[in-house]
């Protein structure tokens, strides 16, 4: 789990009302624990999105039957109410506190206080160090907190995990309790009911109740295997986008899975974003003479970093890919804009703590494109990358979310290309911001290392943010391989890049999907929309015409249930399969020649002809409905 970033003094100054309470709560808990079991080596306890948490070493394995237990101490401690006093000390002197024990420590103890040492350590020396103290207990702490632990009463432990010091998988391993608190216990109490009802939601779960996805030990962790009703949620998004791409003139290409290292050291991919990539491929020959030489592993990364040897890489992104396709043919002022278009499937390595469903995942599809275009249609191709991302979040009515605009952060040098190209890219994206309808925020340090973008970043049931669509511009990369066109001066000029997803992938985006949904996905969407239910066996006959009329209706994905069980047990089943219409089929419906329609969420919709029903359910798939 990767470490929080230190904040600034400045950006601790900065934090909110609810951010100071679960600051607060996080040292109540310390407190408690502390209390508890007094030999507890703490290391650091922030304020997070969702609540806090600290992380500790310590002897006794804590699991979630230890925390009423802690609560209850938590309690007194806000009973006692506390006061949060801050006391700016020297180094010296909390040095000296840390190494009897004290500081992160009730008291003085055997031990030195070991993880606020190497914080200590890490403190820039024109830095003010502080302490807080609430009662008994003093931490190392730049705060800011509430006045007095009473404040701290809407609180919750939610869950106890393994985290390493400083997300570092080379230092111990730790203990991590999160919690949560709210001003009120009424907050609290509707924030746990949300997440009851996001445990409902779970794709994890839905995605193995419905038969949409699986994931395999043997085929590898963070490795989604599409089961059919998955593929067909899949291939109607993808069907969807596909049509908005032949209206804007896109071009729909296809690239293999790997490349050679020498295509991403030009783009810079690797070797510096290798920690994130599975490692390059080299093949048999060329390792079997380095195994004669007596190359080693380290060896052997440096000369593949250096480029002494050659490899395979599986590709970590798409756009190299679609840059030699560009570069493949002679291009015209009067041929641009290019745009190129893939479902291209890239791989990440992520660490197995990371790992979560088809949210975190080590191989994804992205509804991946490539508009190269002169400078001056950067701004106009832009907007209709961030109209195609908003349609397709209109459609499937995801209206809570946020635009950011990511950019440079001026104090890093992870970023490639020219200042005055960087410049002008972030300064189309600004304007194009401004048009959108949709608050934005301005976020340094969140570009890609190629260039700015836009990011579309959705809130799902529980509050959590994902990022979905994204559109970057990229004045580099054309300038690292070199790509040109012939301009109305008859001169080879630079083309600007725009990179756009507007699903993000494939697999996270359905993903968010099934909880949005609650797998109760639209008809269109729906692995199966119709099925026909006979009440009993003598009815089957005119049940298996209705079936064969529905069929009739290209697309129409309908079932037949002929199984001998009561038609109450089927239509269960049918909602537990969350299938939207279910046609009944009995002495009436045969007699009339009509159906009796039940809709998943709606209940009984009263008879229709058949032709009726396949006219309103025709229209219901091809807008889209929700």
């Amino acid at each position: 789990m990767a470490e929080q970033a230190r904040k600034t003094l400045e950006e601790r100054a900065q934090m909110t009302d609810l951010e100071r309470l679960r600051h607060s709560c996080a040292h109540v808990l310390a407190t408690a624990i502390l209390r508890i079991w007094p030999d507890a080596q703490l290391a650091a306890g922030p304020p997070v999105d969702s609540g806090f948490y600290y992380d500790m070493e310590l002897d006794h394995r804590i699991s979630p039957e230890d925390f009423e237990r802690i609560e209850k101490e938590m309690k007194k401690v806000v009973k006692e109410n506390q006061k949060f006093e801050r006391i700016a000390l020297s180094r010296q002197d909390a040095l000296e506190m840390a190494q009897s024990g004290k500081l992160g420590g009730l008291s003085e103890r055997s031990e030195p206080s070991k993880f606020k040492l190497d914080i200590l350590e890490n403190i820039p020396d024109d830095e003010e160090i502080s302490i807080y103290q609430n009662g008994e207990f003093t931490d190392l702490c730049a705060g800011p907190h509430v006045g007095f632990t009473s404040k701290c009463k809407a609180y919750k432990l939610m869950n106890v995990a393994s985290a390493y010091y400083k997300g570092d998988s080379n230092n111990p391993q730790l203990q991590r309790i999160y919690g949560t608190a709210f001003p009120n216990k009424t907050e609290l109490a509707a924030y746990l009911e949300q997440l009851e009802e996001a445990k409902k939601r779970d794709h994890r779960k839905l995605g193995r109740d419905l038969e949409l996805f699986t994931i395999d030990e043997e085929v590898g962790q963070g490795l989604i295997l599409w089961m059919p009703k998955g593929a067909v949620v899949r291939q109607e998004l993808q069907d969807f986008i596909s049509e908005e791409l032949a209206v804007q003139g896109y071009s729909q290409v296809f690239t293999p899975h790997i490349g050679k290292l020498d295509l991403y050291r030009t783009s810079g991919h690797y070797p510096y974003y290798q920690e994130s990539q599975y490692p390059p491929v080299v093949d048999r020959e060329t390792l079997k003479g380095l195994a004669d030489e007596g190359c080693g592993c380290a060896e052997l990364s440096n000369r593949l970093e250096d480029g002494e040897i050659d490899g395979y890489l599986l590709k970590p992104m798409n756009c190299p890919h679609h840059i030699k396709i560009f570069a493949a043919t002679h291009h015209s002022y009067r041929d641009m804009p290019v745009r190129l278009a893939e479902f291209g499937t890239v791989y990440r390595w992520e660490m197995s703590g990371e790992l979560g469903g088809m949210t975190r995942v080590r191989g994804f599809t992205q509804d991946d494109a490539h508009l190269f275009c002169t400078p001056d249609q950067v701004e106009s191709e832009i907007i209709g990358c961030v109209n195609l991302v908003k349609k397709v979040l209109t459609t499937l009515g995801i209206e809570d979310y946020r635009v950011r605009v990511g950019l440079r952060d001026p104090d890093s040098t992870k970023y490639v290309g020219q200042p005055e190209n960087w410049d002008r890219a972030e300064q189309s994206l600004r304007n194009v911001a401004t048009t959108l309808d949709v608050p934005f925020t301005e976020a340094p340090g969140e570009a890609a290392f190629y260039g700015p973008k836009i990011d579309f970043l959705v809130k799902d049931v529980i509050g959590r943010e994902w990022q979905l669509g994204t559109v970057q511009v990229d004045y580099n990369l054309p300038e690292r391989f070199d790509l040109s066109y012939i301009g109305s001066d008859n001169e080879a000029h630079r083309p600007v890049m725009i990179h756009r997803a507007p699903f993000g992938s494939m697999e996270r985006f359905v993903g968010v999907l099934i909880e949005h949904f609650a797998g109760h996905f639209p008809t269109w969407l729906a692995p199966e929309q119709v099925r026909v239910i006979p009440i009993s066996e003598k009815y089957h006959a005119y049940a298996q015409t209705v079936l064969e009329q529905l069929r009739q209706l290209k697309g129409l994905r309908v079932t037949i249930d002929t199984a001998s069980e009561k038609v109450g047990a089927k239509i269960r089943l049918a909602q537990l399969d969350k299938v939207p219409y279910m046609l009944l089929i009995g002495a009436q419906e045969e007699e009339s020649k009509q159906v009796s329609i039940r809709h998943r969420n709606h209940g009984d919709l009263g008879s229709k002809e058949l032709s009726t029903f396949l006219k309103d359910v025709e229209s219901e798939i091809r807008e889209r409905s929700l």
